[in-house]
């Protein structure tokens, strides 16, 4: 099945990206109020991986016949809601990045 390594591959890219955003020399430590950009992404990121693995573990569970097909819905809805925010959130910090670089020095 192509499907689980395809899923599987793309969750690794997703971690590795994670890891990469935090060695970009950004300062990494909270500010005072305790929640930093860097740490926050991370989190985010995380929670998206960790639900497009939930699930591919519910759509495994039951193609072998040991779960509900509700389950499966509800936790691939899960997957693309988390997936869509991360894209859209993405978009923004390119538009506000892209809208800093059009400012004048």
């Amino acid at each position: 099945m192509a499907l689980p390594s395809v899923a599987a591959n793309a969750y690794a890219a997703l971690s590795r990206l994670g890891d990469q955003a935090g060695k970009l020399g950004v300062d990494t430590k909270p500010p005072e109020d305790g929640l930093s950009f860097g740490s926050v992404l991370k989190d985010v990121m995380a929670a998206v991986t960790t639900a497009g693995r939930k699930s591919d573990a519910q759509a495994q569970a039951v193609a072998v016949g040991k779960a509900n097909m509700i389950d499966v819905v509800t936790a691939v809805a899960e997957s693309e809601t988390a997936v869509q925010a991360l894209v859209s959130v993405r978009d923004r910090v390119i538009a506000a990045y892209e809208d800093i670089l059009k400012m004048p020095i």
